[in-house]
């Protein structure tokens, strides 16, 4: 009778002597000695404080099986005993990102595995597992992983999130720590946000139990701001995950290894120009989306996955070499991923682009690349007279000139309509209970105000826009079943505001004008509303100091192309103070927005 062969190995060698070195910097840490090792400027006394509210949890590594059968069986050869995998949707998201892939195409999974004879007696591995079967297209993908090291790190539960706590946290490890933010996200498979920290060549995770919205968005701010998708090669790479070695407290050993971010180490004396090139050059990245836009190359993606060039150029009408040199372009950005055998696929980046969604961007790309993209070639004349470049290129504000233009008018409401996500936590943020009606004034399609009454079945509502924005929103809100609920009123915001609500909407409205138009609407809300009811404001809010962020450029954009402005949350302040408003709260919304409360004296 024959022997029966040894079954194959799922995993690498070089995966398994990762986990190994992981596992073995568990067995040899606690929370005191990690910290220690990780974050060395801290003083003693800080550690000390952070060990207080921080829990080692887990050191954790990125690997590739051939197959994800039989993976917790080899993991517990090794003494490590594994749960069942959950899907990662913070590493899918990173992945998809780092190689223009759709995410969809990368289903990574967590297997948990609990490592024996640990300093706290509970100590873990976090196994993320993409299967990589032999001779699949990820191949290229796990090798360049496994050389970045990027998804490497330890992690620390918070062990009592309040917010105190957390933002005592996050402040150390930025302000102290010379740490900086490194992305993050929510997985709504574990009810759990993530938020990662860079601390020299070492990766640290922060694992919050709970969804923390305004704590996420807030740090997803930090971390854009700091590496714009055009300058990730600001960093060289270094290798590996966790090495191994014993440490103790106070005591030598070897430190954990974890990677600096992408980017090559290769032309690193080169790294102003390139970055000042790749500036120069938005505008053609502007004209590309905006091409890809007009040609619905997202929407064919989307019903023809794997398409090569010949059937997208009959799709689209095209030149096939020219299509093919734009979609190369496309891929670079993100938007689209290139495969080696010729076909195409859309990206998480790209599926905004999408005409079917009701927040599409596509309509927002035709409107930056077309009519604001051609007055933005005035820039300068804004910068010098500070007078709207879109007047003196069309002959008029850009309200008035789309209200002769239907076709512009629509696709700009269409655009605006592009922004609905940052309305998603708002009717959370506010005590809808203590309210009866809600006047939303200038709400555009009524998106805002149709999530209010949804949320709050109590409430009814008031539409104030211009007729042809009302006629859309009435047909809107009978599609929903919302349209017995709320009253639609044609008129001029800065002529009368309806009365009769206790709480009131500015919806981005207020950086479209300068203060003193700013100051006649918001006289006009305060005539019209009762002491005591409440305003909402929802704006993007200038940064105090020098960082880049979306009010920043929407700030150059309101000169050249509306005549309005950006603020800062104490600009706004004083402006609703004078009008006759008492500031409640202000909380941070998707999109870098921000609602601020203000209650009429």
């Amino acid at each position: 009778m024959p022997f029966a062969s040894a079954p194959e190995r799922s995993l690498p060698p070089a995966d398994l002597d990762r986990i190994e070195q992981a596992a073995a910097f568990v067995r040899s840490n606690d929370t005191a000695s990690a910290l220690d090792v990780l974050l060395p400027d801290l003083t003693a006394e800080e550690r000390q404080a952070l060990g207080g509210t921080l829990r080692l949890a887990h050191t954790a590594l990125l690997v590739f099986p051939r197959t994800l059968a039989g993976l917790r069986e080899e993991l517990a050869e090794r003494g490590l005993h594994a749960g069942e995998s959950t899907p990662s949707v913070v590493v899918r998201g990173r992945l998809a990102r780092r190689h223009g892939r759709p995410a969809g195409t990368l289903p990574v999974g967590i297997l948990r595995a609990s490592v024996p004879d640990t300093p706290g007696g509970h100590g873990e591995i976090e196994v993320f597992a993409l299967e990589v079967p032999d001779g699949s297209d990820l191949v290229t993908l796990a090798a360049a992983e496994r050389t970045s090291g990027d998804e490497a790190h330890i992690a620390f539960e918070v062990v009592a999130p309040t917010p105190v706590v957390l933002h005592g946290l996050t402040a150390l490890l930025l302000d102290r720590a010379g740490a900086h933010a490194d992305s993050g996200g929510h997985n709504p498979h574990e009810n759990s946000t993530v938020l990662y920290f860079r601390a020299g060549e070492h990766r640290i995770e922060l694992y919050v139990p709970g969804r923390h919205l305004e704590l996420l968005a807030t740090h997803l701010r930090r971390s854009a701001n700091r590496r714009s998708p055009d300058a990730l090669g600001s960093a060289p790479r270094s290798s590996g995950a966790v090495a191994s070695g014993p440490r103790s407290s106070g005591a030598g050993g070897s430190a954990p290894r974890s990677p600096g971010v992408l980017g090559s180490a290769s032309a690193a004396g080169d790294r102003p120009r390139d970055r000042l090139l790749h500036l120069m050059t938005g505008a053609w990245t502007t004209q590309a989306i905006a091409v890809a836009a007009e040609l619905r190359l997202a929407d064919h993606l989307d019903t023809h996955p794997g398409a090569g060039l010949t059937l997208l150029a009959e799709l689209t009408g095209c030149h096939a070499d020219s299509l093919g040199r734009l979609l190369r372009h496309l891929a670079g950005l993100g938007l689209v991923a290139a495969d080696p055998d010729g076909s195409y696929h859309l990206t998480e980046l790209g599926a905004p682009l999408r005409t079917g969604a009701p927040d599409s961007f596509q309509p927002l790309a035709l409107l930056y690349g077309g009519p604001f993209y051609r007055s933005f070639g005035e820039l300068a004349h804004s910068v010098r007279t500070g007078e709207e470049a879109f007047a003196k290129v069309f002959g008029d504000h850009h309200f008035p000139h789309f209200a002769r233009h239907p076709e512009l008018a629509d696709l700009f409401d269409r655009a605006m309509a592009a922004s609905a996500p940052m309305f998603a936590p708002v009717a959370g943020l506010v005590d809808l209970s203590a309210h009866r009606v809600v006047v939303d004034v200038a709400g555009g399609n009524g998106e805002l105000l149709g999530r209010l009454l949804r949320a709050a079945p109590h409430l009814r509502g008031v539409l104030l826009e211009r007729p042809h924005a009302v006629e859309a929103a009435e047909k809107a809100f009978a599609e929903a079943g919302l349209a017995d609920r709320c009253r639609f009123v044609a008129g001029d915001f800065t002529s009368e505001v309806p009365g009769g609500g206790d709480l009131y909407v500015l919806s981005r409205v207020l950086h479209d004008w300068d203060d003193e138009r700013c100051l006649t609407i918001l006289r006009r809300c305060a005539r019209a509303m009762a002491p005591g009811s409440e305003l909402l404001l929802i704006e993007r809010l200038l940064p105090t100091d020098a960082r880049l962020s979306l009010a920043v450029a929407w700030d150059l954009h309101m000169l050249c192309n509306v005549g309005g402005r950006e603020r800062t949350e104490d600009h706004y302040r004083r402006l609703l103070d004078e009008a006759g408003f008492d500031f409640t709260s202000c909380h941070e919304l998707p999109l870098q927005a921000a609602l601020l409360s203000f209650r009429r004296r």
